[in-house]
């Protein structure tokens, strides 16, 4: 399969690359990348890290990447689906950070994947498409704020570094990415739910149909206890999942839970 169909969009602007390499930071410890291409980043990540794992599916790039970073005795190259990748095993059970410059159809499934993760995880650093970058980072009241947000930000603390434009990938892709940021702990630091998996399944009902309010796209979950427990969660009762906090939304889980 040709990179194109895989939607990958090579880092190929040598300035742009190394504008991502000054904001990672990158330290002398373990990396993982994904996606890593003709090896456009991996080499830079070499330099300082004190292992890197190249994580790459396409046959043919991973075989260029083995020639390229073959002086470097610091990298391994994976040649896998990262979805298919036990990070725990790959890295011994030790902390990491990431970096990839993700396909765009596929950025929330691998964000999920880390997730999984997020114990050994330092950092992570992505490329991805602009518009799912502000999705990311929103925060409640905006519009686009929803599911991927609440997952994203109960993780890590998201932030945008920059934008980049569709000149600095060969092929350009037809919009904007961004290089986006993620420190951690997020939200879970400070709000226990007994469940992370149910609880994320609770927040995708919460949004399950966005022109609703909650008590609506709840009451399948709930029954007549919904408009009882907003109202002990604090909640008018026609208020709608985009105006709730993280911290907002472990409490409603718990409630609902009684």
């Amino acid at each position: 399969m040709s990179p194109e169909k895989l939607g990958q969009h090579f880092l190929a602007d040598a300035s742009w690359q190394e504008r991502i390499a000054s904001e990672v930071r990158i330290g002398d410890g373990m990396w993982v990348e994904i996606g890593a291409g003709h090896g456009e980043m991996t080499m830079r990540l070499a330099e300082r890290a004190s292992k890197v794992f190249a994580i790459e599916l396409d046959p043919r790039l991973a075989r260029q990447l083995r020639e390229v970073t073959a002086p470097c005795k610091n990298v391994e190259i994976i040649e896998s689906d990262v979805m298919a990748v036990d990070f725990e095993k790959l890295t011994s059970g030790e902390r990491f950070s990431v970096y990839g410059n993700l396909p765009y159809y596929i950025t929330s499934p691998i964000l999920h994947r880390l997730f999984e993760y997020v114990e050994r995880i330092a950092a992570i650093y992505i490329v991805i498409q602009f518009e799912v970058a502000v999705r990311i980072v929103a925060q409640p009241g905006r519009r686009d704020y929803g599911y991927l947000s609440v997952a994203s930000q109960w993780f890590g603390r998201p932030e945008i570094a920059f934008r980049i434009p569709p000149g600095a990938f060969r092929p350009p892709p037809k919009v904007a990415s961004a290089l986006v940021s993620f420190r951690m702990p997020g939200g879970r630091a400070n709000n226990t739910v007994a469940d992370e998996n149910a609880f994320l399944d609770f927040v995708k009902e919460c949004f399950a149909q966005k022109r609703k309010t909650l008590r609506n796209n709840l009451r399948a979950r709930l029954g007549t206890r919904t408009e009882d427990i907003l109202e002990e969660a604090g909640l008018a009762s026609d208020v709608r999942a985009e105006q709730l906090t993280v911290p907002q939304f472990a409490e409603l889980f718990r409630l609902a839970g009684k």
